[in-house]
């Protein structure tokens, strides 16, 4: 029943994780209800474990459909990579507490800009080419990817936003760039989690299979209807991240 609920869970997260991120919205939490006695360490890292593939796939499903920008985003990664470690190395030192009344904050501001400016992502329009867009992707992936190794929550929704409001990127490119960044930053999580034994192997093909099977629906409908749709969500995701991160930081 443990490996069903949690499975159910991981289709889910990989779904919305596809579109626009924020899957850890639905995984962790079922993870922390299932096993409320569980070290959280070993469910961050089985979380990771199983949403690594999601990222993964979807990544491959948009890059057959969209115009990856690859000479920006394949060094992004990369720093992604290490930027995310150096965060879940300085997690173990110093706590992340003081940023969960921050963090609503800045997700409002997100949100308030993105409701704002209507036109915000409806448009491709790269606003730098070579070098100069590397650089600028590389700067959004060492802020975003050291965040997600520190702390985490909404990691999917900042690239996003970033991609669209630095880069001149489309809600659907951004989203698809995003993919691949966060799939750097979640492998360099695994190996960290892992190192220190806090992943559960026997859950993570069960989960990584529901993850798939939930990414590859939604990069699906992502393709499908477009940049206004991976909008819309992106919009329903910050607002559910608000809410979710504004209990755990207020009232919980």
């Amino acid at each position: 029943m443990e490996l069903i609920v949690i499975s159910l869970a991981s289709l889910l997260a990989g779904f919305v994780d596809s579109i626009v991120g924020g899957g850890g919205l639905i995984l962790v939490p079922a993870l922390f209800a299932v096993f409320p006695t569980a070290h959280p360490a070993t469910l961050f890292g089985t979380n990771k474990g199983a949403s690594v593939w999601g990222t993964s796939i979807a990544t491959v499903q948009y890059s057959r459909r969209v115009q990856m920008r690859w000479h920006a985003l394949v060094p992004a990664a990369a720093v992604c990579f290490a930027a995310s470690l150096g965060g879940a190395w300085l997690v173990t030192v110093v706590s992340p507490d003081f940023l969960r009344k921050a963090l609503p904050l800045v997700l409002l501001v997100v949100l308030a800009y993105t409701l704002a400016k209507k036109e915000l992502g409806r448009e491709h329009a790269p606003r730098f080419a070579g070098q100069r867009e590397a650089l600028m992707a590389c700067g959004i992936a060492a802020v975003i990817g050291f965040y997600d190794g520190f702390f985490g929550p909404g990691t999917g929704s900042f690239f996003v936003f970033l991609l669209v409001r630095l880069l001149g990127y489309d809600f659907l490119n951004a989203s698809a760039g995003a993919k691949l960044l966060n799939t750097a930053s979640n492998l360099a999580a695994i190996l960290l989690f892992a190192l220190k034994g806090h992943v559960w192997w026997h859950f993570v093909l069960a989960m990584a299979i529901a993850n798939v099977l939930g990414s590859l629906a939604g990069t699906h409908l992502a393709l499908k209807h477009g940049t206004g749709f991976v909008r819309g969500v992106f919009i329903f995701v910050v607002s559910a991240l608000i809410l979710k991160t504004s209990y755990d930081a207020f009232l919980r």
